[in-house]
């Protein structure tokens, strides 16, 4: 099959929508298909174009056998309801050159990546235009979200926008997301259910095993080897309700075993580390390398998941992913009832989201019984084995995307490649 990938974020992001938008175009390509990419100069998450790269300049790249076009976009130092719109529309627009040249090699399926849904509309017009089906892929309900967060506020404009949003989305040939309540969203929006898929996040869980050592780190942060490290890793922005952990790292400053570790970056990083001036045992890190992601998994004996109140059905947090392969258990704020909370029932302890409090209350518990730990640890992994191995979760997509391909098309892209 040729397929094209439509979306902002894309390698060499390390976290985020980036992460899984690359490791899908690689690995289909990895197959035999023939994957290109128009994306945006990498960002994410520290809300500045990475070194190397421009964010004023269209480029091509060949990133693991992928054709990758890269467009221009604005980049916010601060994202705001509308600054962050700006920033999309700037890559809504200037991405439409790429995409018609991309499209122009008659793709069999063009799939667009939500954030952003002002890409939406291009893409399925480009498919219609050079006869490819049409798939929208959604990782996050970014418009829902941004009006439960407050970023974005009107009575009016919040109909208007569903209203817009649903029509569009009926269009698409295919239409995914991340969850099973995300899938009854889009159904909810009028998505047909013969067009609706699931395709959660994966994680490579042969890659990202409980035994791996995570002893290098803890020398590096001067953490005790026997020390109980609750960790944070992942993007640092506004929909995850971060301030929370200083909060609970500040409640237990006294309980001396306790270390905190926050890795990431992003606009919410300063004020966190600022509310954790003067904690003995907090301790932060930047983003690290992908193919460290393992170890410094493995560091924690607790993963801390905080989330902000009304999003928890709205995005699934894509860190999830790793931290159950890790076989670590999860202390999550999420509202009983939501998808995410029926996950960490199993597999860790569940509190009010932004509950600072009940977060410290359930770390402690488990800080201080080893058991338990162990117990949730080993159900996590058993959820990351049997829901979230990449080549399960990427082989059900390619079945998929080979069923929506146009009849006929595919074999004869492929007779002219040959």
């Amino acid at each position: 099959m040729k397929i094209l990938i439509y979306g902002i974020n894309y390698a060499p992001e390390l976290t985020g929508i980036g992460k899984y938008s690359a490791e899908m175009a690689e690995w289909l390509a990895a197959r035999g298909h023939s994957v290109s990419v128009v994306t945006a100069p990498p960002y994410y998450p520290q809300w500045r174009v990475h070194d190397g790269y421009r964010a004023g300049r269209y480029a091509r790249e060949e990133r693991a056998g992928v054709s990758v076009r890269r467009a221009p976009l604005w980049v916010p130092a601060r994202p705001g309801g509308v600054k962050r719109l700006l920033h999309l529309a700037s890559f809504a627009l200037s991405s439409l050159p790429s995409l018609l040249r991309a499209a122009a090699g008659r793709p069999d399926v063009i799939l667009v990546v939500e954030p952003a849904l002002f890409c939406a509309p291009a893409a399925w017009l480009a498919a219609r235009l050079c006869g490819a089906r049409a798939w929208l892929h959604v990782q996050d309900y970014e418009v829902d979200a941004a009006f439960e967060l407050g970023l974005l506020k009107g009575a009016w404009l919040r109909r208007a926008v569903a209203r817009a949003e649903r029509w569009l989305m009926r269009r698409f040939d295919r239409v995914s997301t991340i969850s099973e309540r995300m899938l009854a969203l889009a159904r909810d929006k009028g998505v047909e259910p013969a067009r609706a898929v699931l395709l959660p996040n994966w994680i490579d869980a042969q890659a990202i095993t409980p035994d791996l050592d995570g002893g290098a780190y803890r020398a590096q942060l001067g953490i005790p080897a026997d020390a109980i490290v609750a960790l944070y890793s992942g993007n640092m922005g506004g929909k995850q309700g971060l301030q929370v952990l200083a909060d609970v790292a500040r409640r237990l400053e006294g309980e001396t075993r306790l270390w905190f570790v926050f890795c990431g970056q992003g606009p919410e990083r300063a004020a966190l580390q600022a509310r954790c001036a003067g904690l003995a045992r907090a301790r932060f890190l930047d983003l690290q390398p992908a193919e460290r992601l393992g170890e410094l998994l493995c560091m924690a004996d607790i993963h801390l998941l905080p989330q902000r109140a009304g999003a928890a059905d709205l995005v699934m947090p894509s860190k999830l992913t790793g931290m159950l392969a890790s076989g670590r258990p999860v202390v999550c704020g999420a509202a009983p009832g939501t998808e995410l909370a029926g996950v960490i029932t199993r597999c860790g302890l569940l509190t009010p989201p932004e509950d600072a409090a009940a977060m410290a209350e359930a770390v402690l518990s488990l800080a201080q019984n080893g058991a338990a730990r162990a117990a949730l640890g080993q159900a996590a992994r058993r959820h990351a084995l049997a829901h979230l191995h990449v080549d399960a979760v990427l082989g059900a997509a390619e079945r998929e995307l080979a069923a929506l391909a146009v009849p006929g098309r595919t074999q004869a892209s492929r007779a002219r490649d040959a």
